[in-house]
């Protein structure tokens, strides 16, 4: 899985964080946030979880050298797992779940195509922004309840060490496992689903003309090793902007072994 890797300027903040000052933590990680975000812009997309990534870390590091020394020794920690709720709460509910573009890694473009993928896409990316929502709450108790709280060197009571870390982290830990197995177990026998594209044809072609379109099409998706077949050809096609005589037609395929 990619996630971790998306969650690189985080994790490197939250280590910091009880081991440098705050202000050096924010502007590391922001400067990695930063790189991310460039480097995705000379791509031919960018995530929104990486441009959302940088926003946070933004508006972190703006707070940081605002507010008082005690209070961002309270509730930085806190906040920033926050931010990170809301970057993620925003890309799952707007249609564009960061988990899509890592659970796609490694994986055929037919079988992202698949509703089984979908199911796995919207299950990791629920299953991270509870876990992010969950550390959140954690890392908030001790501040709301004491304001001699500190998540630096938060050893002196148990309930600072706990919330601040121990369940946020654990969890974070916990999450990532089950991103690593989850895979496996939700696309198991996604051959067997159908996958849904879409290929290009003359506006005057005929039927067959049309399924031969289709096959070609699926075929190059599948790949080496396995073939198209149970091939359908959606009922009426959509003109291409600015080439009316042309249409995009959409199609569904299953997948098996090329015999040998």
């Amino acid at each position: 899985m990619g996630t971790l890797s998306g969650l690189a300027p985080w994790i490197v903040y939250w280590i910091l964080l009880g081991n440098v000052p705050v202000g050096v933590a924010a502007l590391i990680a922001l400067a990695l946030a930063l790189v991310s975000g460039l480097a995705l812009g000379a791509a031919s997309h960018a995530r929104s979880f990486d441009i959302g990534s940088l926003a946070a870390f933004s508006a972190l590091t703006v707070l940081t050298f605002t507010l008082d020394e005690s209070f961002l020794r309270r509730w930085m920690l806190p906040l920033s797992i926050i931010g990170l709720v809301l970057v993620a709460l925003t890309g799952a509910l707007t249609g564009r779940p960061f988990a899509r573009e890592a659970a796609a890694v490694g994986q055929p473009p037919d079988v992202v195509a698949t509703e089984p993928f979908d199911r796995l896409v919207a299950a990791l990316t629920w299953l991270w922004v509870a876990t992010f929502a969950v550390m959140a709450v954690s890392a908030s108790i001790p501040p709301a309840v004491n304001r001699n709280a500190t998540f630096v060197h938060a050893t002196a009571t148990p309930l600072s060490y706990t919330c601040y870390w121990v369940i946020p982290f654990g969890l974070l830990g916990l999450a990532a496992l089950i991103s690593r197995h989850l895979p496996g177990r939700m696309l198991a026998g996604v051959d067997d689903a159908v996958r849904e594209t879409s290929f290009v044809a003359y506006d005057e072609a005929t039927i067959d003309e049309l399924y031969y379109l289709a096959r070609e099409h699926a075929n190059r998706e599948v790949g080496p090793g396995k073939e198209a077949y149970s091939v359908k050809v959606g009922g009426m096609g959509t003109p291409l902007t600015g080439d009316e005589s042309r249409k995009s037609w959409p199609s569904t395929y299953k997948v098996r072994d090329k015999a040998r």
